[in-house]
């Protein structure tokens, strides 16, 4: 569970864990598995992704514990890895449904997800500072 008053280090994980669902082909992908098992083949006609699109998001997935595969003669059936992951994809709609999407406005969320091929990488990141706010300068602190 995430604590309150935790130190931001240690909501990395959870961080990573939200980050992980940010793509919308992949989140579509785990929203799809949440319905129940589905080959590759399953998944690219269902979602009208491309093969490689779908692979490589489910080697992310699996990659994260979230998704695993097993075999099926010539192809792989994959599922979710974890059982909770569809309670959190319910409770992730209703807060987005009470908000009525206002998430949407936040300049943080604008843009390309983190982890889309297509957006370019961000210079302030490279140089170790937060998204936007470039470099942290030295004995500055940060706030939550």
């Amino acid at each position: 569970m995430i604590q309150a008053g935790a130190h931001p280090g240690s909501l990395r994980p959870a961080a990573a864990l939200f980050r992980s669902l940010a793509d919308p082909a992949r989140l579509a992908i785990v929203r799809r598995l949440a319905a129940g098992p589905a080959r590759v083949v399953d998944l690219t006609r269902e979602l009208g992704l491309a093969q490689s699109t779908v692979s490589g998001h489910l080697a992310c997935l699996r990659d994260c514990g979230l998704a695993a595969a097993r075999p099926q003669g010539r192809a792989s059936v994959w599922s979710l890895a974890q059982p909770a992951l569809p309670a959190l994809l319910a409770a992730a709609e209703a807060v987005l449904e009470a908000t009525g999407n206002a998430v949407t406005l936040c300049p943080a969320t604008r843009g390309p997800v983190h982890g889309d091929s297509r957006r370019p990488a961000d210079p302030a990141r490279r140089a170790g500072g937060s998204a936007g706010h470039g470099p942290r300068q030295p004995g500055s602190t940060a706030s939550v």
